[in-house]
């Protein structure tokens, strides 16, 4: 199974931007999707980006228009770029390969003033 180690994360004020990267184990070019979720104190974790192989990104509806999830199969990288941040994603981020449930240790996001 591939892991992923992500990193980028930090205290940042709302309408602020972070970039999150992730990186695999091993070559990612022959897995098809790759996700990024959240999870926030007290709640469940929350899908809220895929992409393909052929770089095809979905978007959760919280986060479309303002998160861009892109892909470097070179570098074995998938990275979580997030503009207009907002108190309510403050969360730690993980990326996995969807049905896996191999998680990292996450990179802790911090939205506030």
């Amino acid at each position: 199974q591939v892991q992923f180690v992500e990193s980028g994360g930090g205290l940042v004020q709302p309408g602020g931007s972070l970039r999150l990267s992730c990186t695999a184990s091993r070559s990612i070019s022959s897995i098809y999707t790759v996700a990024w979720y959240r999870q926030a104190p007290g709640k469940q974790r929350d899908l809220i980006a895929t992409i393909t192989s052929s770089s095809t990104a979905v978007y959760a509806s919280s986060v479309e228009g303002r998160f861009f999830v892109s892909r470097d199969n070179a570098k074995n990288m998938v990275n979580l770029e997030m503009n207009n941040l907002k108190p309510e994603d403050t969360a730690v981020y993980y990326c996995a390969v969807p049905g896996t449930a191999v998680w990292g240790q996450g990179t802790q996001v911090t939205v506030s003033s």
